[in-house]
């Protein structure tokens, strides 16, 4: 059903197709050429240590130069293959069976899957549209989150399905109840290259100092670069215990060696040459 109306939505005159992260246009030229000089020189093996901290080091330049946030690509960053893998094994890694994980819905539906196929137990802070416009549930986040059982928020910037680009001000507050609470706080960060002129994505992580230290952030250029199919993303976790704990499931799991095409695209992505065909993607 959902693949049709994509399908008759493309035959629209003037409507642009993106469905499920495949837009109806090419990767950037300059990302396109970072995998072909690859193949060139026949490099289709396992990346070495090298090339992961020059990916590690992309995510951070990226980071600091697009929105003034600063991660240590040494210390602070994590690779995998996919941000739903990487929310799972955030997941997997903070909490015990029977522990509440807090998403609001709508929700992307691999959030309701993560959860429950964690052994964890769903409370549902649904979203509430006023007057066309789709708000936090601030009173019953606060409520669910003081639950003896509440362990975890799984958090969506900006918001899937739904679109909304959150404020600085909606972040803030989210970050505090979490912080009054004692709340892992993760926060799907995958669209938030794609926003409309007007409005601006803010990393979660950047609203406050307990945020830059204690948000676990999963993100990819996947979506904005049109390069899904590369199987390329990362984690960042600040908490040296739990990221250690991320990384040991990454592991116990095998979601850790991403395609090595797909490190060379967010690479080219995510470097100088990239930001200028993303300012014109927006546009």
């Amino acid at each position: 059903g959902i693949r049709k109306f994509f399908d008759i939505a493309a035959q629209v005159k003037g409507v642009l197709s993106l469905s499920i992260g495949e837009p109806d246009f090419a990767a950037p030229d300059k990302v396109l050429a970072a995998m072909k000089a690859s193949l060139d020189a026949k490099e289709t093996s396992y990346t070495g240590n090298s090339g992961m901290m020059e990916l590690r080091e992309a995510i951070s330049h990226h980071f600091e130069q697009r929105y003034g946030v600063h991660y240590d690509p040494k210390d602070e960053i994590l690779v995998t293959v996919g941000v739903s893998e990487g929310l799972a094994m955030a997941l997997l890694a903070i909490t015990e069976p029977g522990d509440e994980v807090i998403i609001q819905t709508p929700a992307y539906n691999c959030f309701f899957s993560s959860v429950r196929n964690s052994g964890l137990v769903l409370s549902d802070n649904a979203l509430k549209l006023v007057n066309g416009r789709w708000e936090i549930d601030f009173e019953d986040l606060e409520e669910r989150a003081s639950r003896e059982k509440a362990r975890a928020l799984l958090f969506c910037n900006p918001q899937n399905p739904t679109g909304r680009v959150w404020t600085r001000d909606e972040l803030t507050r989210v970050a505090e109840i979490c912080e009054k609470h004692g709340i892992f706080l993760i926060s799907d960060e995958i669209h938030g290259e794609l926003t409309a002129e007007g409005f601006r994505y803010t990393p979660l992580a950047s609203v406050s100092p307990w945020a830059k230290d204690h948000v676990i952030t999963a993100s990819a250029a996947s979506k904005a670069f049109n390069i899904a199919g590369l199987q390329t993303a990362y984690i960042i976790a600040p908490v040296a215990e739990a990221r250690n704990r991320i990384d040991r499931q990454i592991n116990i799991n095998e979601v850790c060696d991403p395609n090595p095409l797909g490190i060379e695209a967010l690479i080219a992505a995510y470097s100088d040459r990239g930001a200028a065909w993303l300012d014109a993607l927006n546009h």
